[in-house]
């Protein structure tokens, strides 16, 4: 679970320019360029703008090439989607959710507060993983389960 300030860091370590940039449309929250993320200007929260630069960055560590036209190339929208999950890996991951479940976050809305995220974007990394691992996966000593919802069982070994 990486913070704007952890991922600002991450990205000046690594050579990578970001910049507050005027999107002349708001569909458009930031995008990756020849080593610059641009976020989109006026975004306020922190929380967003680290969800944001967490997605920029797995594109700067996973894609090649121009991507932009995902309607009609497989290959680009395999290369969004695994920039995606490098995203929700370093913004939230199994451990966040299982970190979370251990600081008795019991709803969508707590656990989005305790992981500094937004709502929305929660259920998408949610939706992601249960789409990736299925019904449940296995980390250390837990079992997160993704359907029928999200649920987190700690086993503690014999």
């Amino acid at each position: 679970m990486n913070t704007y300030e952890e991922l600002l860091d991450t990205a000046c370590r690594d050579g990578i320019d970001v910049i507050d940039y005027p999107f002349e449309t708001e569909r458009i929250k930031g995008l990756y360029c020849d080593g610059t993320v641009a976020i989109r200007k006026g975004i306020e929260t922190q929380a967003e703008k680290s969800c944001i630069l967490a997605e920029e960055l797995g594109h700067h560590y996973t894609t090649t090439g121009n991507i932009l036209d995902q309607s009609t190339d497989v290959m680009n929208r395999k290369q969004e989607y695994r920039a995606r999950l490098y995203g929700y890996n370093l913004r939230v991951g199994l451990i966040g959710i299982i970190n979370a479940y251990e600081s008795r976050c019991r709803n969508l809305h707590e656990m989005a507060e305790y992981l500094e995220v937004p709502e929305d974007y929660l259920t998408e990394v949610i939706d992601c993983y249960r789409s990736k691992y299925g019904q449940y996966v296995a980390v250390d000593n837990y079992m997160i389960y993704f359907i029928p919802q999200l649920a987190v069982m700690r086993i503690d070994p014999l």
